[in-house]
């Protein structure tokens, strides 16, 4: 593989170039979809809003299309040319949504319906990244008939419980003992008929987004997460002030660019497209960094983490946004 070279920002460069010669007009009438159906609404609103403002700040005739309040019979009325999406979660970010885009006819930011499907389930992600030896914690499928005892002995303790189509850390738990198996998993049960125990990392919590595809995606810069009482929780994702990030990590140069090196390895081999962002823990005893998932339509609100990347690469988030959005122009068959 091409290392990149950590201290230029190659695709902030082109970012810059690709937008000066931008016809605004060429974009058409674009669908911002936001809010939707899944546990992840609240925050979808919020990132679709901050979408929905850049574009009209760069002049786009851009609007706000609610699918969790509005039919597809109105979304095909709306004579949108292209989509942008920013909704998260199911309904929006696993492939059904791209899939009526593409019944449609409309061009849409982000990856393809399969490359979609595969990110969000995270059994198909770990058992994919697994045949292409990338690094990824032991996991295993559980049911209400599980053998507790015999998870933890396989996974060690502590162990992570979630949901396999969640994202957000909704419906997770951190488990410390066989006796909180139970809990934990009719917890996240009650947002997924799949549920996945895992190994848990003890570690540095870091993130990485990758833009592009193909053999010319590229690697943004990395992003450390200290969240408060090592807690990176729906709360502190999202509402929490006390969450610190720091980008530049601290981290070596030499670790910096495994960590890129293995989400850009993570999002080829899923076949995702235009941005993304993998989730990795580093392990503190090994300094072996093992990848959580991936998120295929990454979040776009204050706190997010795709914004603050693509900033430390010389990106502003309005430009960050058009530049999404303008990937639709050369979209023609999405998952090829």
């Amino acid at each position: 593989m091409t290392k990149q070279n950590l201290n230029k920002p190659v695709w902030g460069e082109r970012v810059h170039s690709e937008l000066a010669k931008l016809d605004i007009k060429s974009l058409g009438r674009v669908g911002v979809l936001l809010g939707g159906r899944s546990g992840e609404r609240e925050i979808s609103l919020m990132s679709g809003r901050g979408v929905l403002e850049a574009l009209l700040s760069k002049g786009v005739d851009a609007h706000a299309f609610d699918p969790g309040l509005r039919s597809p019979v109105e979304l095909a009325q709306e004579q949108f040319d292209r989509i942008f999406i920013a909704l998260h979660g199911r309904y929006g970010e696993d492939g059904t949504i791209q899939g009526l885009l593409e019944l449609l006819d409309l061009p849409y930011t982000g990856s393809g319906v399969l490359a979609s499907a595969l990110s969000i389930d995270k059994i198909a992600t770990k058992q994919i990244w697994l045949s292409n030896d990338l690094a990824t914690p032991l996991f295993e499928v559980l049911t209400e008939d599980s053998d507790w005892d015999s998870v933890a002995k396989y996974l060690g303790l502590p162990l992570i419980v979630k949901p396999a189509h969640e994202g957000s850390s909704l419906g997770l738990s951190k488990v410390k003992s066989v006796d909180e198996l139970p809990a934990a998993y009719y917890l996240a049960a009650g947002r997924d008929k799949k549920v996945i125990a895992e190994t848990c990392i003890i570690g540095d919590e870091l993130t990485c987004p990758i833009v592009g595809q193909g053999a010319s995606a590229e690697a943004l810069p990395v992003i450390k997460i200290i969240p408060p009482d090592a807690n990176y929780d729906f709360h502190n994702k999202y509402f929490s002030d006390e969450t610190q990030y720091l980008c530049p990590t601290g981290l070596t140069d030499e670790l910096n660019l495994a960590i890129q090196e293995l989400a850009l390895d993570a999002y080829r081999t899923l076949g995702c497209k235009t941005w993304g962002r993998a989730d990795v823990m580093l392990d503190q005893k090994t300094g072996k960094p093992f990848l959580l998932e991936m998120n295929t339509s990454p979040g776009m609100t204050s706190h997010s983490l795709v914004p603050m990347a693509a900033k430390a690469a010389g990106v502003e988030y309005p430009d960050l946004v058009l530049w999404v959005l303008s990937q639709t122009l050369s979209k023609t068959e999405v998952d090829k």
